[in-house]
């Protein structure tokens, strides 16, 4: 694994960069670092390549538009109290609320930013604003969020108030 933060871009940005400059594919990224492996099947050639590709990446990380940065909360801050079960809460009368006034209340989906694909708000769990402010500022750097009602995080669908 590689941090990449130091280059000033982040994994995502790094391996767009490594596809569409030098077309090599790794295997994986996120906010923070790339992933690439030489196995055994791999020959000289193929190490040289990516050794050659993360070289040119080094030297060319300045041409890399900047990204404003995601605003990872700590890990405690993505614990979520559990207000309702979660079946509950997916099928309960919903509302579609401004994300600025989501906070405090029960969300009624599920929020997964990819990379990395964890949820990070479940049906039932009470929406905070750290994690708000980590899934918007997720959305500004390029993270996508394929599984929520609204994925550029402007609305969230939430368990309505009886």
């Amino acid at each position: 694994m590689i941090d990449v933060r130091e280059l000033g871009i982040s994994g995502m940005q790094a391996s767009e960069w490594l596809r569409a400059e030098r077309h090599v594919d790794i295997g994986g990224s996120d906010t923070c670092r790339i992933s690439a492996s030489i196995t055994h099947a791999d020959d000289d050639e193929t190490e040289k390549t990516l050794l050659d590709a993360l070289r040119a990446l080094t030297e060319g990380a300045e041409s890399i538009e900047r990204r404003p940065p995601v605003h990872l909360p700590e890990p405690s801050a993505l614990e979520l109290e559990q207000a309702m079960l979660p079946r509950e809460a997916f099928f309960a009368e919903v509302d579609h609320v401004p994300a600025d006034r989501a906070a405090g209340r029960i969300a009624a989906e599920m929020i997964s930013p990819y990379p990395p694909g964890v949820p990070v708000i479940a049906p039932g769990e009470v929406i905070t604003d750290e994690v708000l402010d980590y899934l918007r500022s997720g959305v500004d750097h390029g993270v996508l969020i394929p599984d929520a009602a609204d994925p550029s995080v402007r609305t969230l669908r939430v368990v309505a108030r009886h």
